[in-house]
């Protein structure tokens, strides 16, 4: 798109869980749709930092958009996963409290889910929660259990969402962050990029962090985002049996808590804090977060330990100040669609928000006409996940199934090249794909032979591969020489 102008219909501007699923949902309709992200891949902001966790619902405000499109949102997950070939468990959640003074807490939220539509929500007390959940802290005096609680990757989803978009006719800009709007007698023009510009009837703000700054493009200077962030900390697959279902903490006023979370790879993990800051691009983890995210952890499940720990990293959530989703056309520029502060229950809601999207659309004067010949459907082979019969067809229908690249996560060599050819273009990408890399060892046996082929596929010098775009490279000095000599 360099220097050049496209034409589109509908633009999304940002390339989260909720753009890539509000492009999955365009793109079952006969429209010319496309979608411009800053990073060099999908999911490569607030998404990929995201704990994981589909809500049930029950820690929202009866009528807001988060109670309405938590609930809807989490009721379209079975489907779409299966769709789009993402792994997903309901393992259920378990809201602890620690005092029998607390318990009014947990019928408080009980009747509060049950409002919004939770279904399954009941009080789990004395042996019964032990029975549950055996390395629980003896301290428990009740939980409340919610059911529809689930785990899945959100950068596989996103990604995913991502590629059925493509496959059914969308077109993904990446590197292509957005200057400027331009809007004339109120009416939407012209969308000015990195890369070029793009001429839309509609655009769809979904910039996640930086939504306020775009809206502002546009002639909205009424939106603000207030970036929260988050620490986690991933534990050694060693302890996955510690719990089997997601445990909650009693909520703050500022976020759900430390939740400890088996997550649907087999790792477990702890967190996240919630620290107001300015800066929206901070991702540091600090000691401080590490203090008390173990002290949190520990008060639910006591086993749990630093030296459990394998990976940190943080995410920013884009808060807003009413504490609300907003999901509303522009009161400025006709064709224009805010989607701000999408925070937490952002991940669950997102297929909903989606369909909300288009509603709108359609309320704005879009035409909606459905496609004949709309493909739901994506697959993609994770060669650790099948039987040993499965394996040996494989390895027999390409030997590149049979070179284990990362040895952690079993990763073979052909599953990398496929996910390059599916459009990974940096480490993050190919981990985020595969998880190659996202073992014990976090890359440190893998990750030179994975720049390999990374290197070899996208025919580009060693020294241009990045961890996640654009100066990020991994290679400086006589780094190069030491990787281009290793055999």
């Amino acid at each position: 798109m360099q220097n050049t102008i496209e034409k589109t219909d509908v633009l999304i501007i940002g390339g989260g869980v909720v753009g890539t699923a509000i492009a999955r949902s365009l793109s079952k309709y006969k429209l010319n749709v496309a979608l411009v992200e800053k990073e060099a891949e999908v999911g490569f902001g607030t998404t990929k930092a995201n704990s994981g966790v589909i809500h049930a619902g029950f820690h929202d405000q009866p009528g807001t958009f988060k109670a309405k499109l938590c609930i809807a949102g989490n009721a379209m997950f079975d489907q779409v996963c299966e769709e789009l070939d993402v792994p997903f468990k309901r393992c259920g959640g378990l809201l602890i409290a620690l005092e029998d003074r607390k318990l009014q807490v947990l019928e408080e939220l009980k009747a509060q889910g049950e409002a919004n539509g939770v279904r399954g929500l009941k009080i789990i007390k004395d042996n019964s929660l032990f029975q549950m959940e055996p390395n629980l802290t003896r301290q428990a005096k009740a939980a409340l259990y919610a059911p529809t609680v689930g785990v899945i990757s959100p950068y596989e989803l996103t990604i995913a969402l991502a590629e059925n978009a493509q496959q059914n006719g969308v077109r993904i800009f990446l590197d292509t962050k957005v200057k400027n709007i331009t809007s004339v007698d109120e009416e939407l023009k012209c969308v000015e990029t990195m890369r070029g510009f793009i001429l839309a009837d509609y655009v769809i703000n979904a910039a996640g962090l930086f939504a306020d700054e775009t809206a502002r493009m546009a002639g909205e200077a009424n939106l603000m985002v207030v970036p929260r962030k988050g620490e986690e900390y991933i534990l050694d697959k060693k302890r996955a049996g510690l719990v089997k279902h997601v445990i909650f903490p009693l909520p703050q006023e500022e976020s759900k808590g430390i939740l400890i979370i088996p997550t649907v790879d087999g790792n477990l993990m702890i967190g996240p804090t919630a620290e107001v800051i300015e800066d929206k691009f901070d991702l540091s983890t600090t000691a401080q977060g590490l203090r008390i995210i173990l002290e949190e952890a520990k008060r639910l499940i006591p086993q749990i330990t630093a030296k459990d720990i394998i990976a940190s990293f943080a995410g920013l959530r884009a808060t807003n100040e009413n504490g609300d989703f907003i999901i509303e056309p522009s009161r400025k520029v006709k064709g224009f669609i805010n989607i701000v502060g999408i925070d937490s229950p952002g991940l669950t809601a997102a297929p909903a928000i989606a369909e909300m999207v288009v509603d709108t659309l359609g309320q704005e004067g879009i035409k909606l006409a459905l496609k004949e010949d709309y493909q739901p459907s994506r697959r993609w082979i994770r060669f650790r996940e099948l039987s040993a019969e499965q394996k040996d067809e494989l390895v027999k229908k390409d030997k590149r199934y049979g070179n284990i690249v990362c040895r952690c996560e079993t990763v073979t060599e052909k599953e990398i090249i496929e996910a390059i050819r599916r459009g990974a273009r940096t480490l993050d990408g190919l981990k985020f794909r595969t998880r190659a890399g996202m073992g014990r060892c976090q890359g440190g046996f893998c990750t030179p032979k994975v720049m390999k082929i990374l290197a070899k596929e996208l025919n580009i010098p060693l020294e241009e591969v990045t961890k996640r775009g654009d100066k990020s490279n991994i290679l400086w000095g006589k780094s190069k020489q030491l990787l281009k000599k290793e055999k």
